[in-house]
């Protein structure tokens, strides 16, 4: 408690001094706040906290308690309140892969949260499309959900910022989708702000969630607005992209950086003075090719606080500087507004959360056998091999469900009604299926993964149809027998290809498992926890499946 306490006292003196002031004043120079959010996935309650380096002991981290928009919403006012030229952007992501509580109502609460906090402009971010154009457009200018209707507490009419999407083209029109840049005057001198997404959304996003859309280079629409920018007599030009990179450094620091922004903002016009990123879940204050570039790491854990000047004859902007605020909740108050908002949707939830999807005519739990599967573990990955098993929706053989992603049991109660909000708290991470290219070889590697560097084994969950041997008693990177791997009885080919089912946190390497970013030609599906719903709706009840799809020798 000390160490979030001097923390907290950090926070507070940082907003009353040097951070928490504007730039010196000078008669020649605007001061000019840009407060900025990225990756905020509709966390509207805390989801838990950030990890940076320990003041005391810079060897270890800790855990500050942070993010949720009570808290969010506090810092954000203390920060405007201290320069009246300030703006409140965001680099995507705000909705999709949402909480419960948001994505109920298909973050229409998240959308109503952002606009109460004052938020002017965000770029679109790949989950912005998890619903496709017609949802994202009904995100900004509001009308009810074209399936489920009108569910939320009032009429939802949309947000209150500004959605741009300057590399999104609608193939009708060969037009942006939503505007490009936003610009907003400071006592007269206006400032450009372009949105965009990365290039990949495509390969990223469910196909229906993209079609009829195409997704340009991200530098070659920046570099292509400049002069039409410039024109309207603007010179500082800030960017607000959903991509990002990988820094080495602590959340407000940049002594190294990684990834595809390096390469973005190394090709960006000289026109364009500051980036704002997002999409990697990172939070760093960097310069890269002699620019500032940020990002606020997730879920409204960060606030990025960015002071610049900007000369008033030549409008150039001369100097800017970041700080990366944490959202820590226990030194701002629960702002008002917010929490009555959160109140209001928590009471329509509770019916919805509480609906019944299924039956189960007994418990399911974690606990392992001494092979390592799980009652639970093989339903969930029987429901993700279901919900990708179509030529549409993936053609998955196989699926593969990571252990730490299942959160708690599902015991049987209630007479064994199920309801949505039991599934969420088995699975509440929201995180997409995706469907992948691997190799029999890559499967083995896969597996052998479940012990190397690893804190204990970790035993992923597996489809039926897909069985194998361990031996206990070989080293560590040899103990998956090559012969046992088989498929409905066949043996796996080393060099043959088979489609095959994970979660996104899996896909990039997640819990160790670094093959799996080699899976080729990726088709991302469903939430896992819409798959799961829909597994018990199609085939209820429910029984616990028998544990032999892996057998351990030793």
């Amino acid at each position: 408690m000390k160490r979030l306490s001097l923390l907290a006292m950090t926070a507070q003196l940082a907003l009353l001094g040097a951070t928490g002031a504007a730039l010196a004043q000078d008669a020649s120079a605007i001061d000019v706040r840009i407060l900025a959010i990225n990756d905020f996935h509709g966390n509207l309650l805390p989801p838990g906290g950030i990890k940076i380096r320990d003041p005391k002991d810079p060897s270890k981290q800790i855990t500050v308690p942070a993010g949720g928009s009570e808290a969010m919403a506090t810092l954000v006012k203390q920060l405007k309140g201290a320069n009246k030229n300030s703006i409140f952007v965001a680099a995507g992501d705000l909705i999709g892969a949402s909480p419960l509580l948001s994505a109920l109502f298909h973050d229409e609460p998240t959308v109503e949260s952002l606009s109460l906090m004052g938020l002017e402009a965000s770029a679109v971010g790949n989950h912005e499309f998890d619903e496709g154009k017609v949802e994202l457009l009904r995100m900004q200018n509001g009308g009810c959900h074209q399936k489920d209707g009108c569910a939320g507490p009032r009429p939802f009419t949309g947000a209150k910022y500004k959605y741009l999407a300057a590399s999104t083209i609608d193939t009708a029109t060969n037009k942006p989708v939503l505007p490009p840049y936003h610009v907003k005057e400071f006592e007269g001198v206006p400032v450009a702000f372009i949105g965009l997404t990365l290039k990949d959304t495509p390969s990223i996003v469910m196909p229906s969630g993209v079609a009829g859309l195409k997704f340009e280079d991200e530098a070659a629409t920046v570099n292509a607005l400049v002069p039409e920018i410039r024109a309207k007599g603007i010179e500082t030009i800030a960017v607000l992209i959903h991509e990002g990179g990988f820094p080495t450094g602590d959340y407000n620091e940049c002594p190294g950086i990684s990834g595809p922004i390096v390469d973005i903002v190394k090709k960006l016009d000289k026109a364009v003075d500051l980036v704002i990123s997002g999409h990697t879940h990172k939070a760093y204050n960097c310069q890269i090719d002699g620019r500032l570039v940020t990002s606020g790491d997730k879920f409204g854990s960060v606030v990025t606080n960015i002071d610049i000047k900007i000369d008033r004859k030549t409008r150039d902007l001369v100097q800017a500087k970041a700080d990366n605020v944490i959202v820590a909740t226990e030194t701002y108050a629960k702002d008002p507004e917010q929490t009555k908002l959160i109140e209001e949707y928590q009471k329509l939830a509770a019916p919805l959360a509480n609906r019944v999807v299924g039956i189960l005519s007994a418990s399911l739990t974690k606990d392992e056998s001494p092979s390592g599967e799980t009652t639970l573990g093989n339903l969930i990955a029987d429901s993700q091999l279901a919900a990708t098993a179509t030529e549409r929706d993936g053609r998955a053989v196989i699926a593969f469900m990571n252990p730490g992603g299942v959160r708690t049991d599902l015991p049987k109660k209630d007479e064994g009604k199920v309801t949505y909000a039991n599934l969420f708290a088995v699975q509440p991470f929201a995180n997409s299926l995706v469907t992948v290219d691997l190799t029999g070889a890559q499967l083995k590697t896969m597996l052998e993964q479940q012990w190397i560097n690893q804190p204990k084994p970790r035993i992923l969950h597996v489809s039926k149809g897909f069985t194998y041997t361990w031996d206990n008693a070989r080293p560590v990177g040899d103990r998956v027998l090559p012969d046992s791997l088989k498929l409905n009885g066949k043996p796996i080919g080393a060099e043959e290809s088979y489609r095959v089912t994970i979660n996104n946190f899996l896909s990039d390497g997640g819990d160790g498992f670094s093959v799996l970013k080699q899976g080729k030609n990726p088709l991302y599906g469903l939430f896992d926890i819409d798959a799961f719903s829909a597994y018990f709706a199609g085939n209820s009840p429910i029984a616990p499946v028998a544990l032999d799809r892996i057998t351990r020798l030793n």
